[in-house]
């Protein structure tokens, strides 16, 4: 491990890092292949299957079940996060989820139909190991890098993870179109799934094997000195996030910031998890080997573009600050959600795609990087980092929930993209409602 200063290049390159190795989990299982392989494997029945006791539609059953695990990862990252500060081994914590979520992405190489339960575990697992591990990476940003620094490191670290997830993705997708060269055997459909199932292992060795780069850089945590692991650490992590309720009381600007950030997180986390399958099931594709290819291409344009957006976003924040921007790319995301309703052609998809990829990159960075400008001065980043992030869960949880429901009910996402619409003109209200802050207007 090296001990590396605050603010030193090498020290935030390390970090942002992180992006490079855990990104391919949200390209290549939340948006691009999984998606894919999970609407095939209903091709030769209809979108409902019998879970639970229920029948329920395909697409609904797996936002009901992102839903369940973002509300697992919302109940124990305040709890992790306090206990990590205290103990001073945020770094053990961010591995374990990272390893959690690498292995369950393997798992996902069994997923089946026939063993749906088990495959939802894995598909369930993965997603606790992603972002739990993002609790404690994205609570590092204060620990390593000084306030004029974050906007930019944060941005470099979302572009580090648009290049390193496409880079696999192009892999994947060679795999999956070209199977013969891949060395990949059986009849076109049937070689298509195995490389995709390929591409699950490929993602959780991806992200083992590129995170080791920033756990060599990274400090352990954030006091010098470790306390040793009591049943009382179980309780102080609940006294450390009534500590830091007090202090949101007393900050305004961090608080009314939160809830807006809750209120449009929601609809823009609900959009990007649930792109792929709209389009599966809403577009009128020529045959299903154009649906794959088109499919995959369009989630490749978004993270291309997003690599401009994010940038760009960071420029237009310096210059005009990060609530107007963060209000202008609000008030763009609802429009995009109004035209998601008209949608039918694969040329409206690739349009939409790019317009996506332009603002989706710029408002994850810039939320990221305004939550850590507004921080008080402390040592405990870990546990304010976990207020945003259950912010961010909780409205997931929401988001896809109201997005299976009315998937549910109607038999087709339109409205429900739709509604999230509502919830960007929400935020945009309430983004208007922050205090006026030097670092942010």
């Amino acid at each position: 491990m090296a001990d590396l200063p605050k603010g030193c290049k090498k020290l935030l390159n390390a970090w942002a890092f992180y992006d490079w190795a855990n990104s391919v989990y949200p390209l290549v299982i939340s948006s691009a292949v999984f998606p894919i392989f999970y609407e095939a494997l209903f091709s030769d029945r209809n979108h409902y299957i019998s879970v639970f006791g229920f029948s329920i539609k395909n697409t609904a059953l797996i936002s009901f079940v992102t839903a369940f695990a973002f509300l697992v990862v919302a109940l124990i990252s305040p709890l992790l996060s306090g206990i990590s500060d205290y103990v001073g081994n945020k770094k053990s914590f961010m591995k374990f989820f990272c390893y959690l979520g690498a292995l369950s992405c393997v798992g996902l190489y069994w997923f089946s139909l026939e063993n749906i339960y088990i495959s939802l575990l894995f598909y369930f697992l993965g997603l606790i190991g992603f972002w739990g591990s993002l609790v404690f990476y994205n609570s590092y940003l204060p620990d390593i890098a000084f306030v004029e620094q974050q906007d930019e490191t944060s941005a470099k670290g979302y572009s580090y993870g648009y290049i390193g997830s496409v880079i696999l993705l192009i892999i994947n997708l060679g795999m999956i179109m070209m199977p013969d060269i891949f060395g990949i055997t059986g009849t076109k459909g049937e070689a298509a799934m195995k490389a995709m199932r390929y591409s699950f292992i490929m993602v959780g060795i991806w992200w083992i094997v590129f995170s080791q780069y920033t756990y060599y850089y990274l400090p352990k945590g954030s006091r010098n000195a470790e306390r040793k692991a009591t049943k009382a650490l179980v309780f102080n992590g609940f006294r450390e996030l009534k500590k830091v309720w007090h202090l949101l009381e007393e900050n305004s600007v961090l608080k009314k910031y939160l809830i807006s950030f809750f209120v449009y997180s929601m609809a823009v986390q609900t959009v990007m998890l649930i792109a792929t399958y709209f389009g599966a099931q809403e577009i009128t594709w020529a045959s299903k080997s154009e649906s794959t290819t088109g499919l995959i291409i369009c989630i490749l344009l978004i993270q291309l573009v997003a690599i401009v957006g994010a940038v760009l976003t960071s420029k237009a924040s310096e210059k005009f600050g990060n609530i107007p921007t963060l209000i202008v790319i609000n008030c763009f995301w609802v429009l995009l959600c109004a035209a998601a309703y008209f949608i039918t052609l694969p040329i409206h998809f690739y349009i939409m795609a790019g317009l996506v990829g332009l603002v989706m990159g710029g408002i994850q960075a810039l939320s990221r990087s305004t939550y850590s400008k507004l921080l008080p001065e402390t040592e405990d980043t870990a546990s304010f980092f976990s207020f945003y992030d259950v912010a961010e869960k909780i409205g997931i949880v929401i988001g896809m929930l109201v997005y299976g429901i009315i998937d549910q009910i109607t038999g087709s996402p339109r409205f429900a993209i739709v509604f999230l619409g509502v919830f960007f003109i929400i935020g945009v209200v309430l983004l208007k409602r922050v205090p006026k802050n030097n670092a942010l207007n």
